[in-house]
């Protein structure tokens, strides 16, 4: 005890670490993957992770949860409201990029988020072939841009499942709802967090949006509402999220259903062609809100991961 007084006062204490390298320690502890430290600036901190497998992901969740840092999907245009926080980019190396035929199923292709759409393209599934094939499956999923699809017409977008790791750390997957169809119900977050959704689509808010003739918000609450002869899909909730809602474990892809990428109607949602005082504006941002809200109260996600 003696010698460890003497050693601190002539080499002085060490000081405790901060929150952000905290955070950092116990990252570069956990995870398999490649982790950057970027460092602290302006009272905000910057790190990256290349996660080696899907654990990473949870880990990084579960910490991220703890410490107050926003889990950011790096491969999209993010919003520059992120430089205030605190963030881990999420970058997809060459882990994650399993593409394959569902077996016994010709026409059903199972999809991780690190597969890129140039691979797609090359395994059989020409419909990626208009659009850029270095981006990952992740960052296809969470662009807006990518899936302004008609109002009630996200089928085309061909995604059937979809898993999706939520802000709460529930493993979620999302597909046909129906009468039939209630495995999606399978958790306790679900329980509560689909029937919300579809009191959200059945507003005042949500109607309008879907009568609009290209729809209006960035969240495809239409999923709920689908064109006449369509089935309710949840996966489809997930189609343009920004990254904003969750985090994208794997999803199925329907070759039959799959669309062109030159047929989504590209004059979509757009902040630059939005009038403050259009009322299916207005609502669309109310309908967004309770959208996000319900995905991520405790803001895990960032808040708009897009920004168009």
């Amino acid at each position: 005890m003696r010698f460890s007084s003497r050693r601190a006062f002539l080499m002085g204490r060490r000081s405790s670490k901060t929150p952000w390298e905290a955070f950092c320690k116990r990252m570069q502890r956990s995870v398999s993957g490649d982790f950057l430290d970027y460092g602290f600036y302006d009272g905000a901190g910057s790190a990256r992770l290349t996660p080696g497998d899907a654990a990473d992901m949870h880990r990084a969740r579960a910490l991220c949860a703890e410490h107050g840092i926003v889990l950011v999907l790096d491969g999209i245009n993010q919003a520059a409201s992120q430089s205030h926080q605190s963030v881990l980019w999420i970058e997809l190396g060459r882990q994650l990029t399993q593409c394959q035929r569902l077996p016994g199923d010709d026409t059903k292709w199972f999809v991780q988020p690190g597969c890129t759409l140039g691979e797609l393209e090359d395994a059989g599934l020409k419909q990626f072939g208009g659009l850029p094939g270095y981006l990952s499956v992740a960052a296809w999923l969470a662009d807006r841009s990518l899936h302004a699809w008609a109002p009630g017409a996200t089928h085309s977008s061909g995604v059937a499942h979809a898993c999706v790791l939520l802000a709460d750390g529930t493993q979620a997957t999302l597909g046909p709802f129906g009468e039939h169809n209630r495995q999606p119900l399978a958790s306790l977050a679900l329980q509560k967090l689909v029937p919300a959704l579809f009191q959200a689509a059945a507003s005042t808010e949500g109607q309008t949006c879907r009568q609009a003739a290209a729809w209006p918000a960035r969240y495809r609450l239409d999923a709920l509402l689908p064109q006449p002869g369509q089935t309710v899909n949840l996966s489809h909730l997930l189609l343009g999220h920004g990254g904003d809602l969750g985090w994208l474990e794997w999803l199925v892809l329907d070759e039959l259903a799959l669309s062109l990428a030159g047929e989504a109607d590209f004059n979509g949602f757009s902040l630059s062609r939005q009038s403050p005082d259009d009322i299916v504006w207005a609502q669309a941002i109310e309908l967004d809100a309770r959208v996000k809200e319900l995905f991520d109260p405790q803001g895990l996600f960032p808040h708009p991961g897009q920004d168009l």
